[in-house]
């Protein structure tokens, strides 16, 4: 996954990119994340707060805690930051750039913030067996920009 990210068209920006740590089943994120800090890219991971998903500087080696959903966060003395990208995790997509999350809309409602207050790039990422022909549309859904699996690198292609 991370050669096809490396050797994709996604421009991410002057970053930080925020990625995310891989739990469940998850397609595991850390060798992209890694290919994108050795490209120098700052990287964020995203910490649940009372208002929604809040995203604090992160590097390879800096202590976390551990948090509900069984995430790991970055401290909360690390800063807070805008990320320009999202590392978005996936339980099932579409090739529109439709996703399902695990139900909450923490990224959904992340996705619109940040879009708001200005450029965005949402990259999903799963396994290629999690793709489905059409994922559920409602109204609060934010459609993903691309999606990287294990197999290839899919430009969303919505409808």
């Amino acid at each position: 996954m991370a050669r096809l990210l490396a050797g994709s068209d996604i421009e991410f920006g002057a970053g930080p990119v925020a990625g995310f740590h891989a739990i469940r089943s998850e397609i595991d994120p850390h060798p992209a994340m890694r290919g994108l800090a050795a490209a120098g890219l700052a990287l964020a991971l995203p910490c649940i707060s009372a208002d929604g998903l809040v995203f604090r500087a992160f590097a390879f080696g800096d202590a976390l805690v551990s948090a509900s959903f069984g995430l790991s966060e970055p401290l909360p003395s690390a800063p807070v930051v805008r990320p320009s990208a999202l590392l978005v995790p996936l339980a099932a997509f579409d090739r529109r750039g439709h996703r399902i999350g695990y139900g909450k809309g923490y990224y959904d409602r992340a996705i619109a913030a940040l879009s708001a207050d200005g450029p965005l790039v949402t990259v999903g990422m799963a396994f290629s067996v999690q793709e489905i022909p059409a994922v559920p549309e409602e109204a609060h859904d934010r459609v993903l920009d691309w999606i990287v699996t294990d197999r290839e690198v899919i430009r969303s292609q919505p409808v």
